[in-house]
């Protein structure tokens, strides 16, 4: 009999139980609107969504350095295109003062507006953003160009950043530089022959010289007993005459200049120009120094330096013209690269939410049912649990 009582009173405690467990469930999913709230009520959905939400944070750590980056090379095009601009300013001040007549006043005019102008490129070359450094590479902490100046004007600009850009993870797999090596950008990299504008007779050796953009090789001595230097007389280096390959060597920078000594008739200054290698700052350097005039060049000979610098000038142009596009390019690729990824992020959230929602509707359904049997479970457990010895008795 007690047996008998035992059962019916712990089948009748386990079913109100299930019932009352599940209510509660129901209730939970009704008040949270998420059917799944802890790993137990779907592990093998909940797995899912742990990975989805694991997806969804990569995707927005690439979405947010896309942004920055996109950001820095914004920047960075910008001051391209000003520089751009400049350059084409100073094309136009030489066209003007090669194709008119213009005296000395003139060309130390026009050379204190070339002046002004590389001031205002330097300065450009050393923006930052974000605290770094645009044009420095991976070394972005510290100013990537550095002038030395005499009496206040710039004579040299030597760049001090890093050979190697700063690269991004923009997506699995992927990195694309953030911060630029600005000697990649503001120097040329396609090295031609040097040509000698002067009348010495000096003529490039046979060697291949390191010299870049434009320099000054002076020649004096008499024959049989030249020197040459290509570093202001820092360092000179005596020749015969008979050398047809003589290693000339600016002791500032280490860079050599062949030259063939063996036609060098006279003493003198002149210009050696080394097509494709030109930089942005020792080219207008050098344009300046050309109008000032401090090497006492005749009037021929300044007007056919004057001509030449336009080669430059459109080497330089065109460097940066090159760099502007690539720039663009690479700005519409991270453009399309975080729309194709926003896509997929939403994607991701969108599975993740459906796995996880609840069905209200659904659910009130079930709620109303499960209310129902617990009601009809309690009514019956009363009936039977109402059952005495008595009755039993009869």
């Amino acid at each position: 009999m007690s047996g008998s009582l035992n059962n019916i009173y712990n089948n009748v405690s386990y079913a109100l139980l299930i019932n009352t467990e599940a209510m509660t469930k129901l209730q939970e999913q009704v008040s949270t609107g998420s059917r799944i709230n802890r790993i137990s009520d779907d592990s093998t959905s909940a797995y899912k969504v742990l990975g989805l939400e694991t997806e969804q944070r990569s995707l927005s750590n690439y979405i947010n350095t896309i942004t920055e980056t996109m950001d820095s090379l914004e920047i960075s095009s910008y001051i391209v295109q000003s520089m751009v601009s400049s350059i084409s300013n100073v094309r136009t001040l030489l066209t003007q003062i090669t194709s008119g007549t213009y005296n000395e006043v003139d060309r130390t005019t026009t050379a204190e507006g070339i002046d002004e102008i590389l001031e205002e490129l330097l300065a450009l070359a050393n923006r930052k953003n974000n605290g770094q450094y645009l044009f420095g590479g991976s070394s972005s902490g510290s100013e990537p160009y550095l002038a030395e100046r005499t009496d206040g004007k710039i004579t040299s600009v030597t760049y001090h950043g890093s050979f190697k850009n700063r690269d991004v993870e923009v997506a699995d797999g992927m990195q694309t530089a953030s911060l630029l090596v600005g000697e990649e950008v503001f120097c040329s990299n396609d090295r031609g022959t040097s040509q000698f504008f002067g009348s010495t007779g000096a003529s490039e050796g046979s060697g291949t010289s390191s010299v870049k953009g434009d320099i000054w090789l002076t020649v004096t001595g008499s024959e049989g007993n030249w020197t040459l230097s290509i570093d202001g007389g820092l360092t000179t280096f005596s020749s015969d005459g008979t050398d047809t390959n003589l290693a000339v060597v600016n002791s500032t920078n280490g860079q050599v200049l062949y030259v063939d000594t063996t036609q060098i008739s006279q003493t003198g200054v002149e210009l050696v120009r080394t097509s494709g290698t030109h930089d942005l700052f020792d080219t207008l350097i050098s344009i300046r120094d050309i109008l000032i005039n401090d090497a006492n060049f005749s009037e021929s000979q300044i007007r056919e330096l004057q001509e030449t610098t336009l080669a430059s000038i459109e080497e330089i142009s065109n460097l940066l013209v090159k760099t502007e596009v690539s720039l663009g390019m690479k700005i519409n690729f991270l453009e399309n690269l975080k729309n194709n990824l926003t896509d997929i992020q939403y994607n991701a959230e969108d599975e993740s939410t459906r796995l996880q929602e609840a069905d209200i509707a659904q659910i009130t359904v079930d709620l109303a049912r499960r209310e129902v049997l617990y009601q009809m479970s309690l009514s019956i457990a009363g009936t039977i649990m109402s059952v005495s010895l008595l009755d039993y008795i009869d």
